[in-house]
């Protein structure tokens, strides 16, 4: 059953993802969906209309990439969102690794002059992650489980947080919302809603929370899920 279905019979549907709103294109511009959540928690967007953004200003931006270089080094990976762009300074083209990844503009953050949305850092030792968390204590932090990749939004960017704001704008229930995901980032709302659905593929601390499990993303797991349920 596709988004367009599901939309027929008056259901809203919605993308909640980490990735930023560009990077997010190829899926947005496939599904065409009621909800757009991204960056985390940073951005809600219904219809056409922002109704929540969270960004850092200039200043503090700056202070985040300052601090992941004095902790992790000089050239340790680092991406940025902003509402307009993605920034990466990788070894790699993400493009390269990723077909679907949206459009992003490399920097080395020398002279970064923007509003982040969210910052992400490529962090192998523990110890540097607890030192930066130590430093930015204003953020919330997540690991993503495909790497050793950490998000840092501000502290009530998150994305159960994203969708309590959802509901109040539309006069909806957290209950009356399915939601499907298989990472880290997701297991809060999973949890906070009606109906929290791990993918086949999810990891097992995802398994663990959901009140179910379907196919996984190469499977039409969700698809197959919704023919059922609806």
């Amino acid at each position: 059953m596709g988004a367009a279905k599901v939309q027929g019979k008056g259901i809203l549907t919605g993308v909640c993802t980490s990735r930023g709103e560009r990077n997010a294109r190829a899926f947005i511009e496939e599904l065409r969906p009621d909800v757009l959540i991204a960056s985390g928690g940073a951005v809600v967007k219904y219809k056409n209309r922002y109704l929540y953004k969270a960004e850092f200003s200039k200043e503090r931006t700056r202070q985040l990439i300052d601090a992941a270089r004095a902790v992790c080094g000089a050239d340790c990976q680092i991406t940025i969102d902003t509402m307009d762009a993605h920034y990466w300074n990788y070894k790699i083209d993400p493009q390269k690794q990723d077909q679907s990844w949206g459009n992003s503009i490399y920097t080395d953050f020398s002279n970064f002059d923007e509003r982040a949305l969210k910052m992400c850092v490529e962090i192998f030792d523990s110890r540097q992650l607890e030192q930066l968390k130590g430093r930015l204590t204003d953020c919330d932090c997540i690991r993503f489980s495909d790497g050793y990749w950490y998000k840092f939004t501000q502290t009530q960017a998150t994305k159960e947080r994203a969708i309590e704001k959802l509901c109040a704008a539309l006069g909806l229930s957290t209950d009356e919302m399915i939601a499907f995901g298989d990472d880290f980032a997701d297991i809060g709302m999973l949890q906070l809603c009606g109906r929290g659905i791990a993918m086949g593929n999810a990891i097992d601390e995802v398994k663990q929370k959901a009140d179910f499990v379907i196919g996984g993303n190469d499977e039409e797991g969700i698809a197959e899920y919704l023919q059922q349920f609806l």
